[in-house]
């Protein structure tokens, strides 16, 4: 039997989607809440994030032990993560325990938020602050985030900063909570074999009372300034850069086209700058990566090299980028949508991977796509659809930044 797509909304805003496989071996499910480091207050900065953690801290029904010794119980595949975008819950079972799974995830969607849990909590959130410190690529990454992004509550970063997380309050996380996880702004998405309906009643029963509260996403403008900077870390002896460029958003058609031009850029392998730099010895690692967003997006091109040739490697990438478009013909389109099926397809064979696609989707586009219609819709784009995509959002660098041990 093929999979059906089922959608439905609760009285108070809460929107259940799902992918039935009657035909699969197993079942998942997550929440997906519309709030992610972009919808935080520059001194809130981490908040989002620090809230998933606290989630697995206790309930009115259930203490942190509890929660965790249930979803082992049942050995399913639960976790969390938090983004700029969104905050997601999930869990990956055997289909006779998804609605045992369903009651867990519904009822730590209502934590306790206690205070003494919170302040044990910082203290995990300021060590992980640290040990993400101690990671060239993220560090750079976050700080040419913030030049790129500047004002932009897009420039915040997802852990927050060890300030802001020593001075954030449990009452502000409260008031987080309160306006931003509710059922309006919240996505429940299942995949594999389940009873929709069944599943729809039981979710009515455990979060139909969540209130309603409007929350809004606020679409600030935009403007980027062409800028370089290059920061030194004694602990490490290569250079590390990173540039980053507008792209299409996540909701423009243009995605498509987007994403096979920055693979045929910089694809782990067979790219552009695999040829040019890894395969001439030139650099260790350098790939480039389409990231759509909330109407935003962004290319980023990356690499690591010797310091010493640092200014070489860059003016290769440059020169890769701007004889991209012109170089691009028939065999590149076919052997990177080939690679793009293949990733796509096998993303969504189980029951997992379509969850999280449809969780996601949902949450900035109004309709279902079907993963059968996007395939189709990467394998008909064409060099003419490139160049349109590349005339308007041509990935020539806005921000540059090298961070070295060397420099």
């Amino acid at each position: 039997m093929a999979i059906t797509f089922h959608d439905h909304v609760l009285p108070n805003g809460l929107r259940i989607a799902a992918e039935v496989d009657p035909e699969a071996h197993s079942a998942a499910m997550g929440f997906f809440v519309r709030t992610g480091a972009r919808d935080e207050e520059t001194q809130d900065m981490g908040v989002s994030h620090f809230l998933e953690h606290m989630m697995f801290k206790g309930t009115e029904s259930r203490s942190g032990e509890q929660v965790d010794r249930d979803f082992d119980d049942l050995g399913g595949r639960h976790n969390a993560y938090t983004s700029g975008e969104m905050t997601a819950f999930h869990v990956h079972c055997l289909p006779e325990h998804l609605a045992p799974a369903s009651d867990i995830l519904a009822d730590i969607m209502r934590p306790s938020l206690r205070e003494s849990d919170f302040d044990d909590e910082k203290n995990v959130i300021l060590e992980e602050i640290a040990m993400y410190e101690d990671q060239p690529f993220w560090r750079l990454y976050e700080r040419a985030s913030e030049i790129y992004y500047g004002n932009h509550p897009l420039s915040h970063r997802v852990l927050g900063t060890a300030d802001s997380i020593k001075n954030l309050k449990c009452d502000r996380m409260k008031s987080y909570f309160n306006q931003r996880y509710s059922a309006d702004n919240t996505v429940v998405s299942m995949a594999g074999k389940l009873d929709f309906d069944a599943m729809v009643k039981q979710l009515e029963d455990a979060c139909g009372h969540w209130p309603r509260t409007d929350a809004q996403r606020a679409y600030q403008d935009m403007v980027h300034q062409e800028q370089s900077f290059t920061e030194t870390c004694d602990r490490i002896n290569r250079d590390y850069m990173l540039m980053l460029a507008p792209a299409p958003p996540v909701q423009d058609e243009r995605r498509h086209a987007a994403a096979l031009m920055a693979w045929i850029l910089g694809s782990a392998d067979g790219s552009r700058l695999y040829w040019s730099l890894i395969d001439t010895g030139q650099a260790e690692a350098a790939q480039a990566q389409y990231e759509g967003r909330d109407r935003t997006g962004q290319f980023l091109i990356w690499c690591i090299c010797d310091p010493a040739r640092a200014n070489e490697v860059e003016a290769t990438i440059r020169g890769e980028i701007d004889n991209l478009v012109s170089s691009i013909n028939e065999e590149d389109l076919e052997r990177v949508r080939a690679k793009a099926a293949t990733a796509i397809t096998l993303h969504g064979e189980l029951p997992a991977g379509r969850m999280q696609r449809l969780g996601r989707l949902l949450l900035t586009q109004d309709n279902w796509i079907p993963l059968e219609e996007e395939l189709d819709r990467i394998c008909r784009v064409t060099t003419a659809d490139i160049a349109d995509v590349a005339e308007e959002y041509p990935m020539t660098p806005v921000v540059t930044g090298h961070l070295c041990g060397n420099c």
